[in-house]
């Protein structure tokens, strides 16, 4: 399984991106795909993540409100709309998936990665 990760840039505070993210090879719709961010020097943080199982969504609390995940099984795509964009939101941005269920918000819980893709927000 790849996932390819696009949508990154350079946007002033305030303005938005849409983040996406293919997974190609032998997949299907039974995972939870998931977004997660990280700043040199810094672990990987959670930032959303859909689920299969029921198609719940999940936020870390510096996403609720601001940031949207969904997913297009179809295309095997998930994305991230990020509205209001904030300085602190500078970070690279990686998609994950997993097969297993529980925990959404461990990163070692993921079993695939994307190559990342760089969010950087001015002020």
């Amino acid at each position: 399984v790849q996932l390819q990760a696009s949508g990154g840039g350079l946007v002033q505070a305030g303005g938005s991106l849409r983040l996406s993210c293919v997974a190609s090879g032998r997949t299907d719709s039974h995972v939870d795909m998931a977004w997660f961010r990280q700043i040199p020097g810094k672990a990987r943080e959670f930032v959303a993540v859909h689920t299969w199982r029921d198609g719940s969504t999940y936020y870390a609390d510096s996403a609720k409100g601001r940031f949207t995940i969904s997913r297009d099984n179809a295309k095997k795509t998930v994305y991230l709309q990020m509205n209001n964009l904030k300085p602190e939101d500078t970070a690279v941005y990686y998609c994950a998936l997993k097969y297993t269920s529980g925990s959404v918000a461990i990163s070692p819980l993921y079993d695939f990665w994307g190559q990342g893709t760089q969010v950087t927000v001015s002020s």
